[in-house]
């Protein structure tokens, strides 16, 4: 179970302020939320999550250093949103299996002191203590391949508005309407965060001020304003403490404060994304949670609280649908405020979001929550179910080789590389630059055989400029290869 829960959110500027900091903090908080002395000297596994900035060439060794302790094993994750989530899987296996008694699972980020002080010359090594190095934990693969990269696909600004624009053909929305609605799924979001203290933007937001563009809410990659993406430039941390019920006992940690894990499901898509036949969906989200449900006994619609991973909205709408939560359900999707508004520490949010789910189960012992994750570009998922009492039949590992033969068989679709011919748009997205100029526009789509090409658009204004507003969802034109990349132009 879990016994401790650790968050810090550092607004005040301190320049001399590192992530081992702010990560130490969170875990000496969450050593002390077990209320007994001496819980970390009894850690026998620490995982330090990814940290984004600045390199550490050993982090979990910085930590254990930090915190005074030996925990015997020491790991590190690649990066990975999914990766909190996924640690609290990979502990409940091993301590039900009786291979270890405590964990302590830490992350966080200084991104808005790196930021800050990018000009003061803050080093990019923070500790150069000599070690082994970290021992990872996780799935490290590329997460683009060369035909993505070379049309301008490789950060999650520029992918995650082609899910957008794929679910925005699927639901029948317009544009304008579409909008609308990503401006009020938010204006919950930041109605949740102003209630938080531990979010770092807690002014509330209405659905206007979220999806119109303004000068103070530049467009960043259509459909998504500013508002709309992640918010990275935080200084936030969060720690677990994992136990067996024997420790917990054995260190008289009152079970009032025990929350369970009740089951944990992980597998990842078709990992390319040019390859996934429709990029409005996650058959991997949805065959995690027919089984984490069926594993815990409980229907989607008896989970208490929610929080679908929010690096970007069409990350919600899509754990949304294949959860099968209703569209309209009055459930928040958050019990932060999501990544936008309540921060998104790098690869650490889901240990916040887990600390809050544990707050809410330890006020009502009877209430049950769900947590998901994600990596990369819809890519890797990891989700969990926790309850205040512990599961009928015992921590139930899922069949993850199973889970992921399944999702496997799914159906893909045939990439070309080099594309000639005429196509029609399947989903699209214009990158803008930080004068709210439109400078690329990136196009998958469908030739007339139904292979898929992936593209972009000729860096001509006006059509940069009428993308980013207007209908271009099959739209029909020509595609070719200038030795370089492929160039699609649109044709009324």
């Amino acid at each position: 179970m879990l016994v401790g829960a650790g968050q810090i959110t550092a607004r005040e500027p301190d320049d001399a302020r590192t992530p081992i900091d702010l990560i130490a903090e969170a875990a000496r908080a969450a050593a002390a939320d077990c209320g007994v002395a001496g819980v970390l000297g009894q850690v026998r596994s620490l995982s330090c999550l990814n940290i984004l900035a600045p390199a550490y060439p050993d982090a979990p060794a910085s930590l254990a250093r930090r915190l005074g302790i030996d925990p015997g094993e020491r790991f590190y994750t690649p990066i990975g949103g999914n990766m909190g989530q996924w640690l609290v899987g990979y502990y409940a296996r091993r301590i039900a299996s009786g291979e270890l008694d405590c964990a302590l699972i830490a992350g966080g980020e200084a991104l808005a002191t790196q930021m800050r002080g990018r000009s003061a010359g803050l080093s990019r090594v923070i500790d150069t203590a000599s070690g082994e190095g970290p021992r990872l934990l996780g799935d490290e693969r590329a997460p683009t391949n060369r035909t993505e990269q070379g049309h301008g696909l490789d950060l999650p600004i520029q992918i995650y508005p082609l899910f957008e624009q794929a679910l925005r053909a699927r639901y029948g929305h317009d544009p304008v309407a579409h909008r609308q609605m990503l401006g009020e799924l938010y204006a919950r979001f930041s109605a949740v965060a102003a209630s938080n203290p531990q979010a770092w933007r807690r002014e509330s937001l209405s659905a206007a001020d979220i999806a119109e563009r303004t000068p103070k809410n530049r467009m960043v990659g259509a459909p998504y304003t500013k508002h709309l993406n992640a918010l990275i430039a935080v200084d936030q941390a969060a720690a677990l403490v994992m136990m067996s019920a024997a420790k917990a006992r054995q260190l008289g940690i009152d079970p009032e404060r025990w929350v369970y894990p009740l089951a944990a499901a992980s597998a990842h898509e078709r990992w390319f994304v040019s390859e996934r036949a429709d990029l409005s969906r996650s058959p991997a989200i949805t065959a995690c949670g027919r089984r984490l449900l069926a594993a815990a006994g409980l229907a989607i619609d008896e989970i208490d609280h929610l929080d679908l991973y929010s690096c970007f909205p069409s990350a919600v709408q899509i754990a949304r649908d294949a959860l099968g939560i209703a569209a309209h359900d009055p459930r928040p999707l958050t019990v932060t405020g999501g990544l936008a508004f309540h921060g998104g520490p790098g690869n650490n949010y889901c240990t916040h979001a887990i600390a809050e789910v544990m707050a809410r189960i330890r006020a009502d012992r009877s209430a049950t929550g769900l947590v998901s994750g994600v990596g990369w570009y819809m890519s890797k998922h990891s989700l969990g179910l926790y309850g205040g009492h512990p599961p009928s039949g015992g921590w139930q590992p899922v069949d993850t080789a199973g889970l992921q033969a399944e999702i496997d068989a799914g159906p893909g679709v045939d990439v070309v590389e080099q594309a000639e011919g005429t196509g029609r748009i399947e989903t699209y997205t214009v990158m803008h630059d930080r004068t709210d100029r439109p400078v690329q526009g990136i196009v998958l789509g469908r030739l007339r055989d139904g292979r898929r090409f992936v593209a972009n658009t000729p860096a001509d204004q006006d059509l940069l400029a009428a993308m980013t507003t207007e209908e271009f969802l099959d739209q029909p034109g020509r595609v070719h290869h200038d030795g370089r990349r492929n160039l699609f132009t649109p044709q009324p």
